[in-house]
């Protein structure tokens, strides 16, 4: 087994990898989406900004990377004295999981194909009766 692979397969993993790996997120990312799915309530960009020691614009990015991966959400929340203002929240982890599931799938079937077509690609130019 190549030494890529088999490295991948050795290495100890936890759920927050499936989400570097699968959505393509890094370090900052994950530890918003953990503030985003600790909270009991939403939070805006500036709290967040607060709570990972960052600018504004930092946050803004990494909460707009989760919010694309579909992990988190968008709301809209009125301000008492009129207005409003976006707050962020983690997506349904069931909605989560099941979509991990969904692309994990999907990647199987797709590799099992070209599996496949290799197979049949240079199967028949070593058989058995092609060889003698």
């Amino acid at each position: 087994m190549p030494d890529a692979v088999q490295k991948q397969l050795q290495n100890e993993r936890e759920w927050e990898d499936l989400l570097d790996c699968i959505f393509g997120l890094n370090k900052l990312d994950r530890g918003v989406f953990r503030l985003l799915a600790e909270s009991s309530e939403p939070l805006t960009v500036d709290h967040i900004a607060e709570f990972i020691e960052k600018e504004r614009t930092t946050a803004y990015r990494s909460v707009k990377r989760l919010e694309e991966a579909g992990v988190a959400v968008q709301e809209q929340e009125s301000c008492p004295k009129g207005g409003y203002h976006h707050v962020y929240r983690a997506s349904d982890p069931d909605e989560i999981a099941d979509e991990l599931q969904r692309m994990l799938n999907q990647w199987y079937a797709e590799t099992g194909q070209l599996i496949q077509e290799f197979r049949d690609a240079y199967a028949e130019d070593h058989s058995p009766e092609t060889s003698q």
